[in-house]
Order: structure tokens, then sequence, then C-alpha cells
């Protein structure tokens, strides 16, 4: 697999280390500032070319992975579909529903491969709870939670663009913890009521949120929160917990840490206590998520089928992130088609 990057920003060079130990070749990239492009490009010894209509129709390129701000999704997209190279795009998927839906769109009618980064699913205790659910180990789930009290200096946020609603398309729940909410819906199943309450700029100047709370109905029935924060210095490691009629699971950072179930049998959980986190430090992160996300979306790629996070995958996290904000905007409950 041949990849082309869109963005040569933080989040790229983890891409980019990822597609190196898994075999895929870097062959182009861009980047809004040329210097740090060239760079990236030198680096990882890609070629760098001056403009991102330049990698969507790269010749030597199969694929697109776009590691831009949020804002920037249905452009390199719609060339894509074009120029049939699929696309990979950073979580989230888009900053609205509207242009997520037209993404989605686009891929199909383009016949075009669409994922959504979401590298925490291919964490082996996200696989084992997975699996786990799905044998009903831990019985009828009652509540699925997931907190995520990070921070974030005032120095992350010294851009204007950080943390506004027109490029970011939100604060710490759609930036930070959107993680946690894709994880939620694929262990937990869809939502379909929520009422939140949030904080905007409680630490931060920002024009969103820093802090937020929201209260879950799942479509099965079971309850859940979600907290999410870059205001709690100095940033704790994010959780989440599912509890059944069975017995409990927690995951804190990228590792299941508890595992209390009744009368268990089978596959043995992988508790362990080193965990990764990027509870102050954006790059805290393991790389051997990124490899099998990257190595499921060539895979999709070569024999038709839709990649573990695909482009619908990611637009039900962003719909939920979008009812979260509408509740904290109307304060009241928000349904959603669950």
């Amino acid at each position: 697999m041949r990849v082309g990057i869109i963005g040569t920003g933080a989040i790229s060079h983890k891409h980019a280390e990822a597609y190196h130990n898994i075999g895929y070749e870097f062959a182009a990239c861009t980047d809004v500032i040329p210097s740090k492009g060239e760079e990236f490009a030198a680096k990882y010894g890609g070629e760098f070319v001056r403009t991102w209509e330049e990698v969507c129709r790269h010749p030597r390129v199969d694929f697109v992975d776009v590691c831009t701000f949020p804002d920037f999704r249905i452009q390199p997209l719609e060339l894509c579909a074009q120029t049939k190279k699929h696309i990979q795009v950073q979580k989230p998927i888009a900053t609205n529903l509207e242009t997520a839906h037209a993404m989605i769109k686009t891929a199909r009618a383009g016949g075009i491969v669409l994922g959504v980064v979401s590298q925490h699913r291919f964490d082996d205790s996200s696989q084992f709870l997975k699996r786990a659910i799905g044998q009903q180990r831990l019985g009828k789930i009652l509540q699925a939670d997931a907190y995520v009290k990070w921070y974030r200096s005032a120095e992350y946020y010294s851009r204007p663009i950080k943390g506004s609603w027109a490029t970011e398309g939100g604060g710490a729940l759609i930036n930070q913890g959107i993680h946690q909410v894709d994880i939620l819906l694929w262990l937990a199943g869809r939502v379909s009521q929520v009422y939140a309450e949030w904080q905007l700029g409680a630490l931060h100047k920002i024009e969103s949120e820093d802090v937020v709370s929201a209260l879950l109905r799942y479509a099965s029935g079971a309850t859940g929160v979600i907290q999410a924060s870059t205001a709690f210095w100095p940033g704790y490691t994010e959780r989440l917990e599912i509890h059944g009629t069975k017995g409990s699971a927690v995951i804190s950072g990228d590792k299941l840490t508890a595992w209390d179930v009744e009368n268990d049998s089978g596959e043995p959980p992988p508790l362990a206590r080193d965990v990764a986190s990027g509870a102050s430090d954006p790059m805290a992160i393991s790389l051997a998520p990124f490899e099998r996300q990257f190595r499921d979306f060539g895979d999709a790629i070569r024999t038709g089928r839709a990649p573990l996070v695909s482009g619908e995958e990611g637009y039900y996290a962003l719909e939920l992130v979008d009812a979260v904000y509408r509740s904290c905007r109307e304060g009241q409950k928000v349904r959603l088609n669950a």
C-alpha cells in the first residue's frame, strides 16, 4: 500500500512511523507550511508536493491520509472520489453532521473506501472486551461510562483556532473524548437519549467546552455517563467502565485494569498495570493500535469490505457528540434515532 499524507503536524509522525513498521510506502505529502512538509518528507523518505490536490492525484498513491484539523475533510474526499483514491481521515470525521453525511455519500458514489482513525478500537483491551461482551460474559449490560479528565496547557490553546467551533468543531469532547465515545458505542451500542451540561472556557481562553458531563440512555436500556475535560491538572488516565449483571470491566488508558466477573471462564483477560495515556501529553500513545488499524484499512481496500472504523462509524460518534452539544445549548434532553 502506498500512502499520501495531507498535513504533517504532530499526529502525522505517528502515522508515518506506523506505516513504516507495517511495510506501507510513504509516497507523498503536503502541508500549508512548505518547510514543515519538506522536513517531514526528508525524514520519512517520501516526496513533498505543493498542494493537497497533487497528493489526491499522485500516480503512486493508493490511499490518502488526511491529518489536518477536522474542518478540512470534504474537499480532498471529493477529489479522491474522482481520482479513485481511497481516503482515511483523522478523528473526528468532520466538525458537523452535514459534512459527515456528504462524505459518506460521496465515497459511496465514487466507489472508494472511507475510514476514520479511531485506533483505540484496536487496543488489546478493547478487542478483548468486544469479544467478551459478545459472549455474554458480563451478562446484560447495565451501565457503560467514559471519563476523560485530562489537562491541556495554555500553550496548547495558544492558537485561536484551537478549541474553536469553526475549525475544531468544539473542545474537550469532540477532540479528546471522541475516542471513548467511539468505544462506548462499539461496545454498548447506540444511544437513544442524552442530557448534558458544560462549562465553556472554564479554565482556558477558548470559546468551546473544556468541561462537559453527559447522562446517556442506550437503546438497549442501559444507562451511562460521559465526562470530558482538558481543565483538570495534572491530567488523569482516561477510564472506560462497563458494568453488567455478571460483573464489571475497566479499561484505563489502553489497558484492561479490572475484570471482576462471577464464575468466569473462557479467554483469560489481558490484565495490565502499565498504561499509555494522553492525559497530559497528546503524543504519549502507543503505535501498535495505529499499525493494526492501518492494516485493517489496507485489507478493506484489497478485499472490498468495510474497514472496522468506516465513515458510518465515524458518523455515529459525531452524532452523539452533536447531541451532547445540542443538549447543553438547549438545556433539555435530546433524543437520537438509534
